[in-house]
């Protein structure tokens, strides 16, 4: 764990500066209880050619909150970093859940590998988008960075299943 406080700190000193203290929050609350994804999902869901990715989407965000919010974080119950270095000043309110694995990465990922895998147009801006929150993070204090490479990981992984997932009920629920 020491590494990683160390990489943190080195974000911190190299990075910090007042124009991404303004940024970073507001990117990383695009991935509160990950709003933006489920509201990009229903209106994916809501458009005749796109409701597969939507559907895609919307069993990957399903697989993270179980897989991610319920079972893992308590399993794992990790304090996050800002509790082992209270120095640091946070620019957000404290997360109160467990830090193992970063949700709003999950989340991030879940959905943007879904939504990339079935639309590239689309699916890129998602990506970056994801990227930036998981990044938003590790500037934030508020995750490790192993937090936020699983979160990366099992996102993907759950996408994917996503879209495997929605290829199989779509032709029963009578999405093209």
């Amino acid at each position: 764990m020491s590494w990683e406080i160390d990489f943190l700190n080195a974000v911190q000193h190299l990075l910090r500066n007042e124009f991404l203290d303004v940024i970073m929050p507001f990117i990383s609350a695009l991935g509160n209880a990950g709003i933006f994804w489920i509201l990009l999902t229903l209106v994916l869901l809501i458009i005749p050619k796109t409701r597969k990715t939507g559907l895609a989407s919307a069993i990957a965000l399903l697989i993270m909150l179980v897989t991610g919010n319920m079972i893992m974080k308590p399993l794992v119950a990790r304090l996050r970093p800002f509790t082992v270095n209270t120095a640091i000043e946070l620019l957000i309110p404290p997360p109160l859940d467990f830090s193992f694995p970063s949700g709003h990465t999950f989340a991030s990922f879940a959905s943007a590998t879904a939504i990339m895998k079935n639309n590239r147009r689309f699916g890129i801006p998602a990506l970056i988008l994801a990227a930036c929150i998981a990044f938003s993070r590790l500037y934030l204090y508020v995750h490790y960075p192993t937090d936020v490479f699983f979160g990366l990981i099992f996102g993907v992984l759950a996408g994917l299943a996503g879209c495997f997932l929605a290829n199989r009920l779509a032709p029963r629920l009578h999405i093209s």
